[in-house]
Formats: C-alpha cells, structure tokens, sequence
C-alpha cells in the first residue's frame, strides 16, 4: 500500500475530502491507518502538486468515526493492471 494523504472532512454530498501529494488512479481501494476499507478514489481535482481527492465510502465504512477522525492518514492499494483483450477480427467476405 501506498500513502495517499490526509483526510480532510465529509462533504455535504456524503463524499470523503482528501488532500495528497500524488496524483491516484481513479477507482482505486482507500485504506485507512488500520488498514480498513473504506472506499474509492472518486474524482481528483485543484493543483496539480498537492490534489484534492474525493472518496466514495463504502457501505460498511463507519462515516460518523471516519468524521471524528479528520487528519488520520489514508493509503491507496496498488493498482493492477487491466489485461487488454484482443478480439478476433472476421475475415471480410467478398461480394
């Protein structure tokens, strides 16, 4: 795992505000400093060298402790990479 940044606060629309020093993938798995999950990386956004990062929660993501908790440290897995899929090309038929 990978240090994202530091959680800012909840945003009226339920998201995660997060500032970071790096650019993350979006779509990728956010921990915190227990290594829980609690959501994905939504929308990036701001300057280029320290981005806000807006973090769909999860469900089961306990948003009251997650609120009481601003600051707290959030890391990001490793993204893996998606296996490109070839598709077979149809011989034209002539007419």
């Amino acid at each position: 795992m990978k240090f994202l940044g530091n959680s800012l606060h909840i945003a009226n629309s339920g998201k995660l505000i997060a500032r970071s020093t790096k650019t993350p993938s979006p779509g990728a798995i956010v921990f915190d400093s227990n290594k829980n999950k609690i959501g994905k990386v939504g929308y990036v956004f701001g300057p280029t060298k320290q981005p806000y990062i807006s973090i769909r929660l999860f469900r089961s993501a306990n948003r009251d402790e997650i609120a009481k908790n601003c600051g707290e440290k959030l890391f990001v897995s490793k993204q893996k990479s998606k296996k490109s899929r070839k598709r077979r090309m149809r011989p034209r038929q002539k007419k």
